[in-house]
């Protein structure tokens, strides 16, 4: 009888551990194991991606509950995609700013050049200006949209691009981009606020809006005319 008890409670032991360490394996399950290790570890992070595009339905969703969006981008196309169509549409006012950092297309030997030679490493195709013409495409595009809104703001920025960071009053999604990787295929990852990476990731912005410049007005015929355009 005892031999019967305990291959019973063996046998449900075995299915419980399986069926856990099943769901550990999903989605679900990896994202509770991630929070559970960022309380005890106080790390505040929320979720993780293998690919920053992994992460786009996530982020229309945060980006929808968000009071307030910053954005520092190292090309912008995300900008024009689905996750921030609602941002521009913003039909009920809710939000209370939208800031947005582009990398500046006009100095020559600029960091953005820096970018498009490392990228010319992995894709070949970036040769000859396509990352500065892609930059400037998006430019335009937050630009149409800001000289509409006067809760939007743009402003052009010449740094080191070492990652993408989007910062809501909820989360704050960082991709660090890696030398030998475009940024779409580099790891993400979430942070909660408060956290002290959250706060790394929007002292970052805020060190790069500070020094950043305004667009000015003669920005779009001056990127049409640049030599070598």
């Amino acid at each position: 009888m005892n031999d019967f008890t305990l291959g019973v409670v063996s046998s449900l032991v075995a299915s419980a551990i399986a069926v856990v360490g099943g769901w550990l394996v999903t989605r679900q399950g990896r994202r509770w194991l991630t929070r559970q290790l960022s309380t005890l570890t106080g790390i505040g992070i929320e979720r993780t991606y293998d690919h920053q595009t992994l992460a786009a339905a996530d982020l229309a969703t945060d980006l929808a509950q968000a009071r307030w969006i910053k954005v520092m981008a190292g090309r912008g196309n995300e900008l024009t995609r689905e996750a921030f169509r609602l941002v521009w549409l913003d039909a009920t006012g809710r939000l209370e700013f939208v800031e947005v950092l582009l990398p500046d297309p006009r100095p020559a030997g600029s960091w953005l050049d820096q970018r498009e030679r490392e990228v010319c490493r992995i894709d070949p195709a970036f040769r000859g200006g396509v990352l500065r013409d892609q930059v400037c495409n998006n430019i335009r595009y937050v630009r149409q949209i800001a000289q509409r809104h006067d809760r939007i703001r743009l402003k052009l920025y010449d740094l080191p691009q070492v990652a993408r960071v989007i910062v809501t009053d909820r989360v704050a999604y960082l991709t660090p981009y890696a030398a030998h990787l475009h940024g779409r295929r580099s790891p993400c990852l979430v942070f909660r606020n408060p956290s002290p990476l959250y706060d790394h990731a929007l002292r970052l912005f805020s060190t790069a809006w500070e020094c950043a410049d305004e667009p000015f007005a003669g920005l779009l015929t001056h990127l049409r005319t640049a030599p070598g355009r």
